[in-house]
């Protein structure tokens, strides 16, 4: 089982997690990270990190949020590694404790 990078993600993308990260198993698209199932080893080591708490073991992750599981395996394919941290959105502060914030995932990758 992988671990999930869930809806609180969106518009905040805190980087704390990537860089606690043993495979880079993590891809950054515009506001949100994701991460690859198949590289991840499921060490847990980001769960912590996550100052928003987007990021959940599968078998754990809340049922509001269980389409994400497919989300970040499509999306991980489609977006770049991320292995380094960055600053925050600037949205991330206003962003961090707002719900339903899916419609406004952006799927394109992030550019650097």
């Amino acid at each position: 089982m992988a671990h999930v990078v869930a809806e609180p993600c969106i518009k905040c993308k805190y980087t704390d997690c990537v860089a606690v990260c043993p495979v880079d198993c993590f891809h950054e698209g515009v506001n949100m990270l994701t991460i690859d199932p198949d590289e991840c080893i499921d060490c847990g080591a980001c769960v912590d990190e996550c100052p928003v708490h987007a990021i959940y073991p599968e078998e754990d992750l809340p049922e509001k949020w269980q389409q994400f599981i497919e989300l970040n395996k499509e999306l991980a394919s489609q977006w770049p590694v991320i292995n380094e941290t960055q600053d925050p959105l600037p949205t991330a502060e206003e962003a961090k404790d707002v719900e339903s914030k899916l419609g406004e995932l952006e799927r394109s990758p992030a550019t650097r």
